[in-house]
This record gives C-alpha cells, structure tokens and sequence, in this order.
C-alpha cells in the first residue's frame, strides 16, 4: 500500500515529536530524582502541595496560550507529579533503610 506522501510527513514529525518527548521526560525524571534526593538528605516530605498549585495554574495558562486543552494539560501534570512522587517517597524510604539488598 502507498503511503500518501503528505500523511508520511506528518507521520515522520509526530515520530520526531514523539521522540524529543521521551527525551525531555528522561532530562525531567533526572532532575526531579536529584531533588528527591535532596529532600531526602534534608529530611523534606515527597510532595510540596502549594508548589504542585502553582504549577497547576502555570501549566494550564501555558496551555491556553499554546492553545492546548487546559483540563488535558492538568492531567498531564498531575500524572507527571505522581510518578514524582512515588520516586521521592522511595528515595527517602532508602535514604532511611539503606540501599536495597540484591
């Protein structure tokens, strides 16, 4: 089957897309796993509500400049968070315990 050569460029950039997404998630978790870190060492709880507001309501006026769907954005944050937080949650229960055993 021939591709349409129109549909294969938009495909091409949604890969290309794609891709940088991953990439930037990956350079986030890096940095969101060196503050829990820091948490940790500092004795700070895994999640900062009033921090996580605020970027709720940045978030949500960047995707409405972007003209992104607001509401999807939110989610989108809030699914981030979470796994943040899980990371956090762990890395303190470590920084506690000690590395795990093998």
């Amino acid at each position: 089957m021939t591709i349409h050569p129109e549909l294969q460029r938009l495909r091409d950039s949604i890969d290309n897309i794609d891709a940088a997404l991953i990439h930037m998630l990956a350079e986030r978790f890096k940095c969101t796993q060196a503050v829990g870190r820091l948490k940790a060492a500092e004795n700070l709880p895994p999640a900062d509500p009033a921090r996580e507001a605020r970027q709720i309501a940045r978030l949500r006026q960047l995707a409405e400049t972007a003209r992104l769907d607001p509401d999807f954005a939110e989610k989108f944050l809030a699914f981030i968070v979470r796994e943040v937080i899980h990371h956090h949650e762990a890395i303190a229960e470590q920084a506690k315990t000690g590395p795990a055993k093998a």
